[in-house]
């Protein structure tokens, strides 16, 4: 049997700074270093109402930028 392992993606506000907490890349590696490297990763959205694949073309970088206080 193949297994399958699932990222449930959940909404948690309308910008990153109200995200209260993610993992860091190197929170990630550990993390699967638990499964098979075959194993298949999908997202699941919305309890299994919709699904999405992840690929290398999927992901994106940016920069977290703090507000600056005006006088």
């Amino acid at each position: 049997m193949t297994q399958i392992l699932y990222l449930n993606a959940m909404r948690e506000g309308y910008g990153i700074d109200q995200v209260r907490r993610t993992m860091t890349v190197g929170d990630l590696i550990c993390f699967l270093e638990q499964y098979d490297e075959d194993t298949k990763v999908y997202l699941k959205h919305d309890g299994g109402y919709t699904y999405g694949g992840i690929t290398e073309c999927r992901f994106e970088e940016g920069e977290e930028f703090e507000e600056e206080e005006c006088d």
